[in-house]
């Protein structure tokens, strides 16, 4: 059962942030208000270690793993997001899990369209290695279409024998040519995004590439012996059938997933961090699947 928070939260999203998304068709202006979103309403824990890098930001909270880190690529569509967007979340889950989290620039859309992202993901994984951080010290992770972007990364590693010791994904959205069920039967439950701008998104976001090309849509790509994986969505969001599906997907090409249901959270709830009890809890939830792999 939702909290009171998060009940309010919802009614504040559905009335005043949905119909915003809705009348927003300019990318710079979605960037600057996650931005604002970033600076003004996103709670970070106290003690934030924050060292920004030409393509990187690195945060940390506490005495953290000497070795193991997360590689965390935000969300916002692949038009909107930065580091900066996602470091309150990151870092919250870096005081519950004592690991670093690195997270990445890469290139927006429709400036720089696909494969911009995939190549810059790929960048960062081997800029990684190349400090001398091991695939088993790597877990990988992401949400809404930083998820995708985390998940299409990891179908590559699989293929190529270099796949991180684990991974989890919020909300990640897995699917553009948009054949999940729930893009229609959740329209109106969805509290926060206005399904009916999906499709223009994804012209924005494709480029030259298919709507089904691996590196947009992981739903599609093939993961050879894929490591264990945690994948948080809510039943009411719009994307819940690409987090559903997903799951079958991995466990298909024989990996282990645990998909974790919320009934009436918000897309990606835990970037709420503060101010609902649910984002807390899956964040907690997230640092416990991890105990294992540090």
């Amino acid at each position: 059962m939702a909290s009171r928070r998060l009940s309010f939260l919802n009614f504040i999203l559905r009335w005043l942030v949905k119909p915003r998304l809705m009348l927003n068709r300019d990318p710079k202006t979605a960037r600057r208000e996650m931005a604002r979103a970033a600076r003004f309403v996103f709670r970070s824990p106290p003690y934030v270690l924050d060292l920004p890098e030409a393509d990187v930001e690195w945060v940390s909270v506490g005495t953290c793993h000497p070795r193991k880190v997360i590689l965390y690529f935000h969300g916002g569509g692949y038009v909107a997001g930065s580091p900066a967007t996602h470091r309150a979340m990151m870092a919250r889950l870096s005081r519950l899990s004592g690991l670093r989290v690195a997270l990445p620039r890469y290139r927006l859309a429709p400036e720089h369209p696909a494969p911009a992202a995939f190549e810059d993901a790929c960048r960062a994984y081997d800029t990684l290695l190349a400090r001398g951080i091991a695939p088993g010290d790597i877990i990988l992770g992401g949400d809404s279409a930083g998820g995708g972007l985390a998940l299409a990364l990891l179908a590559h590693l699989t293929r190529e024998g270099r796949a991180p010791v684990a991974g989890f994904f919020l909300s990640p959205w897995t699917d553009l040519t948009l054949s999940g069920a729930s893009l229609t039967r959740n329209a109106k439950r969805d509290v926060l995004l206005p399904v009916r701008r999906i499709e223009e998104l994804v012209r924005l976001v494709k480029g030259q590439c298919a709507p089904n090309d691996p590196r947009l849509s992981p739903l599609f790509a093939q993961f050879e012996a894929p490591p264990p994986v945690m994948i948080h969505a809510s039943k009411s969001e719009v994307l819940w059938d690409d987090s559903r599906r997903m799951a079958e997907r991995l466990r298909d090409c024989g990996g282990r997933v645990i998909l974790q249901a919320e009934e009436n959270a918000p897309h990606v709830w835990p970037v709420f961090d503060g101010y609902i009890p649910e984002a807390r809890a899956t964040l907690r939830e997230i640092a416990i699947f991890l105990k294992p792999f540090i």
